[in-house]
């Protein structure tokens, strides 16, 4: 328990230092609506490129004066930095276009207010702090690591003026001595042009393409050495730390972030979205929709699923509870040496002078006074993913039974495809323009929350049915288990929305345009998260959900569910929804 509530502070705590940190961010840049997400800088809802290795610290590494110098660093980038002539020059080479990245950054940071000595200080720290992490990480021992560090060093000393980090000068001086006649042209202009961006960048792609050439004559050289039996090849992996994700705008730890955009049919009626008819939509117990045989067998083969997986439903339950539970009053603890003073035991003064458990104090116990609920999307794109879903659903539900949290489990998807019986009564209307949502939809409900996860078990399996899986119709779903959840009196709401992908009905897309639906999922969302009755999360299977969900997290669930997964949702939780 205690080691749950140290963790679960310290995500509380990194939180805010990337609060501060963006609010620095958005004061010195003049830029509103920067904000940190998933340890990424977002303008808006799209995602900022890292600009720099020495950009990047480690929570579990690195103290606070880095993160505030990597955030002065960003903001000098976005304030002095023209993104698009940037953009135009940037080489194609990846190794080219790294080393071009890293010393705009660099100029960037030369040009730092001298009025502000503070934060030359924290971007000085910041690079000292990175330049010594790759060193002792030992990666400058290969020829490429020792030459890219050299390069790091001697190419921010020149622009900013500033010495090379003196504890390594030595280890780069060999290294230093063999380059700088290849790089010196360059070299010499780069603080002369640090107020000239394009002159600048002209210097620095000489040294890029320069230094790619000579990376490129060692891994030759590596070839050579694997042929030739009497010589060990430079083999050691490359990993700058720090390799950088230059083409991933848009994404988040790898995973594609989903497509959305501003429908025209939903502007032009005011935002106001319509349903055709809601004649044939649905809503139903998920056990009704299986036969009892076939649930059995699906339930059966989700426990073996679960069993192979190892997953500590103990250890995610105390996770849980150390970052939903709120101490609550239980009475009083009597017999205390300390305290206040409890009247009933006045007389012992008397009757035994000696005596000094005279005192009492309040009792609390923790207490989880909240509810979650799981909305499943049961579009025809998950039924791949369906089994990792159904494992981790369950075994949340399971865990936060065991400490008295509210669960419920919901799905949505359609009746029909392209439309179904909706479609053929616009038809049969004659069409008419905007018709809005024109399909039947489909809420299941797997599990409520009067049932606990014991009775739910079998209903749980339902969702191994694979034909339940149509279309979606996300914003209408999420409003629906919103306003469910609103119902009950719960302390703390939280509606987790696991889904792989955006909002789709190929009858509605037709009708109105393409974007009809996933711009009223943002519309109800925003809604939502503004009312701040109920939190909401985007648990995005292989999808970076951030266009929708302010509060998202994607995973890779092709494999496993794993226990690392289980901790990063709760360490989501932990860090409460951003606003």
């Amino acid at each position: 328990m205690v080691e749950q509530k140290v963790a679960a502070s310290a995500t509380r705590h990194q939180q805010r230092i990337d609060d501060l940190c963006a609010a620095s961010i958005r004061a010195l840049s003049d830029e509103a609506g920067l904000h940190f997400r998933g340890r990424r800088l977002y303008r808006g809802e799209k995602s900022l490129p890292p600009f720099a290795p020495h950009l990047s610290p480690k929570p579990d590494i690195d103290d606070f004066q880095s993160f505030r110098g990597a955030a002065d660093g960003m903001a000098l980038r976005l304030r002095f930095s023209d993104a698009a002539l940037h953009k135009r020059l940037h080489p194609t080479d990846p190794m080219e276009r790294m080393l071009y990245e890293m010393m705009e950054q660099f100029r960037v940071e030369a040009l730092a207010p001298s009025d502000m000595p503070g934060m030359v200080h924290n971007l000085r720290h910041r690079f000292e702090a990175w330049s010594l992490a790759f060193y002792n990480s030992g990666l400058t021992e290969t020829s490429k690591g020792i030459l890219l560090y050299t390069v790091a060093q001697i190419t921010r000393s020149r622009v900013t003026a500033q010495p090379v980090v003196e504890a390594t000068e030595d280890a780069i001086e060999s290294t230093r001595m063999s380059i700088v006649r290849s790089l010196g042209h360059g070299l010499a202009g780069l603080r002369r042009q640090r107020f000239d961006q394009a002159a600048y960048a002209e210097r620095a792609l000489s040294i890029a393409h320069t230094v790619a050439g000579m990376l490129a004559a060692y891994d030759q050289e590596d070839i050579t050495a694997e042929n030739d039996s009497d010589t060990e090849p430079d083999d050691k992996p490359l990993d700058f730390n720090l390799w950088m994700d230059f083409e991933g705008e848009g994404e988040e730890d790898g995973f594609t972030a989903a497509s959305s955009g501003n429908s025209r049919s939903l502007a032009e009626s005011g935002g106001v979205y319509c349903v055709f008819t809601d004649e044939f939509d649905t809503e139903a117990q998920a056990i009704d929709l299986v036969r009892p045989a076939l649930l059995q067998e699906y339930r059966e083969r989700l426990d073996q699923r679960i069993e192979k997986q190892g997953l500590s439903v103990a250890r995610l339950a105390r996770e849980l509870n150390a970052v939903l539970a709120t101490p609550v009053r239980d009475g009083w603890q009597g017999g205390l040496e300390e305290g206040y003073i409890d009247g009933r035991q006045l007389t012992q003064l008397i009757t035994s002078p000696s005596e000094r458990r005279l005192f009492r104090q309040e009792q609390y116990a923790p207490v989880s006074d909240s509810a979650v609920s799981f909305l499943i999307d049961c579009s025809g794109s998950m039924r791949e993913h369906v089994e990792s879903v159904a494992v981790l659903v369950d075994v949340m539900a399971r865990a936060l039974d065991q400490i008295g949290v509210v669960t419920e489990v919901l799905g949505f998807t359609t009746n029909a495809w392209n439309g179904g019986r909706a479609q053929k009564a616009w038809l049969r209307a004659g069409r008419p323009p905007h018709p809005g949502r024109l399909n039947e939809t489909a809420h299941m409900i797997f599990k409520d929350s009067d049932t606990s996860w014991r009775r739910a078990r079998p209903a749980l399996g339902a969702l191994l049915k694979s034909d339940l899986f149509r279309e979606g119709v996300d914003g209408e779903a999420v409003a629906w288990a919103a306003n469910r959840m609103q119902q009950r009196h719960d302390g703390r709401r939280l509606l987790m929305v696991i889904s792989d992908g955006s909002p789709t009905d190929g009858a509605t897309s037709l009708a109105n345009d393409a974007h009809y639906l996933d711009h009223h999922l943002c519309n109800v969302v925003a809604s939502l998260e503004a009312q701040g009755a109920v939190e909401i999360y985007g648990i995005g299977v292989g999808l970076d959900l951030s266009p929708y969900y302010r509060n998202n997290r994607a995973f890779d669930l092709s494999a496993s569910v794993t226990n690392t997964v289980l901790r990063e949702i709760v360490a989501m939780i932990a860090a409460g929804p951003r606003r």
